[in-house]
Formats: C-alpha cells, sequence, structure tokens
C-alpha cells in the first residue's frame, strides 16, 4: 500500500465539480486580479469564522510581515515567538525592522511555554507572535494575560490552525490580529500561494488593506507606501469553492487522529501527540516522537509511507540566527524535539485502513528494532 504524506489529489476529486466550476467561472468573467471573488472569499471566510475582518494577500508570510509593520514594529524592538516553527514566524520580524527572541517549546504540547514568556520580555518589547503550531491552540489565557499586563502585542500565527480553538474560542481571535496561510497542503488550500490576516480591529484591518494594496483602498489614493501582496482571484475562487467542507474536513481530521491513537496505543517506544485541555485540536499535523527517528522514517519510507519533519531544525539553531549567539542548550526541548518528531500522514481522505497498515508498520519496526 502507498500512503502519501498529503493527497491533494484525492480531495480535488471529492469536489472536482465545484473546484472546475470556480476556476472556469473566473476565467469567463476575466477577472484575473482582485474583483468580486476576492470580496466573497473574504466575506463568506469571516462569517463563518467569526471576525469583523478577513484581509486577503498573497501568502501568509506577508500576513505576517504586514501585521507588524501596521502595528508599528520596527528598529529597536523586539518581538517574541516560539523556537520551533517555520522560519516565516521569526524572519518577518527581522524584515519588520525588529529583533527575533525565542521561546523554547512546551514539553508535552509543542507549542509556545507560556512559563517561559515572562523571562524574555524587555522595555524593547513590542509584540508576540504567538505560533498556533500543528493544530494545538497555544495555553491562551496565560498568554493573554501577560500580553495586556506587560501592554504588549499578541499576534496568532494560524498557518497550522484553521478552526482550532482554545475553550471555545477560535484560533486568530485572542489578540490584535491573526495571520492565516492557505499553502496548497493547509487544512484549507489554494492551489498556490495565498493568506489573509484577520481582526476585529476596524482601524487596524483598514492599514492592512491599504499597507497589502500598495498603500491605497483604490486606485489612485497611496495614502502611505506599501507593498503588492494581493490574493490571486483563481485562488480566491478556488478557497472559496473548498469553504463549505472545511468543517466537516477538520472533523474527520479529529476522527483520523483518535483512530492512530487507538492503533498505536501500547507502542512504548513512541510517544503519542496530547491534547491541550480544553481545547479543539485541528490536526493539521499528527506528530509522534521516537528516539529512532530517522530509522523509523526510512523503514516507513521502505514500506510505501510518506512521512515528513516539522520541523528538523529548531529556528534559534539556523545558521540564519547564528548572529544571535545561541546555543542548543538554551532551548532544550526544541533541541531534543528536533532529534525526535515525526509527522505522519494527515488529511481528511485518509481511510481507517490505511491508520491502521501504518501502525502496523510502526509496530513491525519496534518489533525488529528494541529500542
Amino acid at each position: 500500500m502507498k500512503i502519501p504524506f498529503v493527497d491533494l489529489k484525492a480531495q480535488y476529486t471529492s469536489i472536482k465539480k465545484d473546484i472546475d466550476n470556480a476556476i472556469a467561472q473566473v476565467i469567463e468573467e476575466t477577472t484575473f486580479i482582485g474583483g468580486h471573488f476576492v470580496k466573497d472569499f473574504e466575506k463568506d471566510f469571516a462569517s463563518l469564522y467569526g471576525v469583523r475582518h478577513v484581509i486577503a494577500c498573497a501568502n501568509g508570510t506577508d500576513a505576517l510581515y504586514i501585521l507588524m509593520k501596521m502595528l508599528g514594529v520596527g528598529p529597536g524592538d523586539e518581538v517574541i515567538t516560539v523556537a520551533n516553527s517555520w522560519i516565516s514566524s521569526s524572519e518577518t520580524i527581522t524584515q519588520a525592522g525588529a529583533r527575533p527572541v525565542f521561546v523554547d517549546v512546551h514539553p508535552e504540547y509543542y507549542s509556545l511555554d507560556e512559563t517561559k514568556l515572562e523571562a524574555k520580555i524587555t522595555t524593547r518589547t513590542k509584540a508576540l507572535i504567538a505560533v498556533n503550531l500543528q493544530g494545538q491552540v497555544c495555553n491562551m489565557d496565560a498568554v493573554t494575560a501577560i500580553c495586556k499586563n506587560r501592554n504588549i502585542y499578541l499576534i496568532e500565527d494560524c498557518a497550522q490552525s484553521h478552526f482550532s480553538e482554545f475553550k471555545g474560542k477560535r484560533a486568530g481571535l485572542h489578540g490584535i490580529a491573526g495571520s492565516f496561510s492557505f499553502y496548497p497542503g493547509k487544512n484549507l488550500g489554494a492551489y498556490g500561494d495565498a493568506g489573509c490576516m484577520m481582526t476585529n480591529d476596524d482601524a487596524l484591518a483598514e492599514k492592512c488593506r491599504m499597507f497589502a494594496n500598495h498603500g491605497a483602498l483604490k486606485k489612485p489614493d497611496h495614502r502611505i507606501e506599501g507593498i503588492n501582496s494581493r490574493l490571486d482571484t483563481i485562488q480566491a475562487a478556488i478557497l472559496s469553492a473548498k469553504l463549505p467542507y472545511i468543517l466537516s474536513w477538520t472533523e474527520q481530521r479529529i476522527r483520523n487522529a483518535a483512530l492512530y491513537d487507538r492503533y498505536l496505543e501500547g507502542i512504548e517506544q513512541i510517544t503519542l501527540p496530547k491534547v491541550r485541555p480544553d481545547t479543539k485540536h485541528s490536526f493539521h499535523l499528527y506528530v509522534i516522537r521516537s528516539r529512532q527517528r530517522d530509522a523509523l522514517m526510512q523503514f516507513l519510507r521502505d514500506n510505501g509511507i510518506e512521512t515528513a519533519i516539522h520541523y528538523p531544525v529548531a529556528l534559534p539553531n539556523l545558521p540564519a540566527y547564528s548572529y544571535l549567539g545561541h546555543s542548543p542548550a538554551d532551548f532544550p526541548i526544541a533541541s531534543q524535539l528536533q532529534q525526535e518528531i515525526l509527522s505522519l500522514p494527515m488529511y481528511p481522505e485518509l481511510t481507517e485502513e490505511m491508520i491502521a497498515f501504518i501502525a502496523e508498520k510502526i509496530k513491525s519496526f519496534y518489533t525488529t528494532h528494541n529500542s
């Protein structure tokens, strides 16, 4: 049996008529930049998510950068983020002119360790980018309280946490704003790069919309200098076609995670992902831990199972951040996780038969590779 890490073809096949019609409509109307397709997606996504403003942009990286620029982050400022994430979470801090400050991850939930956050705050701290990694929302009670008490902006990086929740409130709605990626492999994914920002702050929404559109709400009223970060119209139409399915796809991810838990239970050599209490984990990723990670990964590959590592090097351990002078010992959990974490196949179309097969192969590996 061949099991890909993500099967975008299976998803397309399941809603082929909707996708094909959406693309055809854009071509028929020859509305290739902007237009009602983008506005319709912004409105529909905002309505479904329960937020006042959705501002579409070219990708999730731009979303973080635009938010920081419009919140006044710049030279002399520091912005805190988590040590284990994709580099977008930190490189955008530098692009905005600020200095990234890293916090180690929680040893059980793999998101930012809120108990280590306050020690990283200085008089220069302007904002926190809380990354809701893998679909797991951070401890927002603790995080929002700290940000409020220390008067710093809370931005949620929700690239992997579409429709995740903490105590009934969705990811992206806890702070001043949230950023989203619609990269093809995301829970809600386009067929190319795409992203958005969301906020309930009217003034911030207007600033972000202007900045993403060359500093203008309409031609040629350029009130400020901005950038060109537009959501492609075809991608907007595709996202709108997918939007009616996202809630059921999310529930299927959660069911598949439960199946993984059941089939992998009792394998002592691996650690299964834990779900933070009072949360809804949307399982963009299902991540296990193994001290024999690389050998297990190769064994699964040899048996037709594609896996991935998110991420093989913690951010402060990358050459890009050598100038900060960190060592792996400064972030012991993130540095340990980078040697052990393994993302198993996870998508709504994954069947119980596939999950059982994956679990059987993992058991088979440990039968012959005792740790």
